[in-house]
């Protein structure tokens, strides 16, 4: 099943694109998925302790980021300042995720990985939001 496929049994109006919010909610998935794995690699590195801020960006931008996407997945009295909100919000973890684990990254594959997951998820929240107006 995807999330397309399921956004579009969707019975009502939804506000937004359909395939851009199903992209948005894809990428957000995978965001929380590269940072949990992330912070959890992070934490069996030798280094550990120089990783300590990583980890903590990590699993703050997953829970963000997981979030976001229960949030976005639900349409029944929406509204689009709690969207907008998480959205903003989601961006700016990503960035600092993403910057963080690209600071990580010529030493570490997981953290290159994960940053690269956090920019494109980044973009997909910003490209959302400049479709809500």
């Amino acid at each position: 099943m995807s999330t397309m496929t399921m956004l579009g049994t969707y019975p009502a109006e939804i506000n937004l694109d359909r395939r851009r919010l199903a992209m948005t909610i894809d990428a957000l998935i995978e965001c929380a998925e590269a940072c949990t794995a992330c912070a959890d690699a992070c934490l069996s590195e030798s280094s550990v302790a120089e990783l300590t801020k990583c980890v903590r960006t990590n699993l703050d931008c997953a829970d963000i980021c997981g979030t976001t996407a229960r949030v976005l997945s639900r349409h029944t009295g929406y509204d689009a300042n709690i969207s907008r909100s998480l959205l903003e919000a989601c961006a700016m973890a990503c960035k600092s995720c993403g910057d963080e684990c690209g600071a990580h990254a010529n030493v570490h594959e997981h953290c290159r990985v994960c940053a690269e997951v956090c920019r494109a998820c980044e973009r997909a929240c910003r490209d959302l939001l400049a479709t809500m107006g």
